[in-house]
């Protein structure tokens, strides 16, 4: 028989997995959006002539949002490993190229579903993407790999030296007084 103290520790468990997968979303997301929201700023601003707005900037927080999603979803699906003898640059340079196909991907995905919207044929849309240059896909490449790289690291840094271990190094230790 079970006891209503085991249905809370189960359930308290799930909430804090949802919880921390929630954090991590939302850190992440935050991540992405500070970038594609200085990347829309700086296209916006190299073209002349156009204004800016607050919806442009909206729209750079949603791709953040889904490109959030669907990292955590490959993290989850080909979890991050770090082989010690190898050390965390080796170990994840693969990973970071797998996670680049990904978010590059969506971004074709992304583009056919946007040309779906406007009534476009979604494989037309979709092979527009990057302007139908493809050393424009290059170099966008090249962006979300910088962009992904150093959040790979940082994670890889997490599991090699505990997260409580790697938020000292980076922010200092909390005062344990307060």
């Amino acid at each position: 028989m079970k006891t209503n103290s085991s249905t809370e520790t189960h359930s308290e468990g799930i909430k804090e997995k949802l919880e921390g997968e929630a954090k991590k979303a939302l850190v992440l997301s935050a991540y992405f959006g500070t970038w594609f929201c200085a990347l829309t700023f700086l296209a916006i601003t190299n073209s002349e002539g156009h204004p800016i707005t607050f919806s442009i900037f909206g729209l750079a927080l949603i791709k953040a949002g889904l490109c959030a999603k669907f990292m955590l979803i490959a993290q989850a699906i080909f979890p991050i490993k770090i082989n010690k003898t190898h050390g965390i640059i080796k170990s994840l340079f693969l990973e970071s190229l797998f996670y680049i196909f990904v978010v590059l991907s969506l971004n074709y995905i992304e583009a056919g579903v946007e040309g779906l919207i406007h009534g476009k044929n979604f494989i037309d849309a979709m092979t527009s993407f990057g302007q139908k240059n493809p050393l424009h896909v290059l170099a966008m490449t090249m962006v979300y790999w910088l962009i992904v790289w150093p959040y790979l690291v940082l994670v890889g840094i997490r599991l090699a030296l505990g997260e409580d271990t790697t938020l000292n190094i980076l922010f200092g230790k909390k005062d344990s007084a307060a």
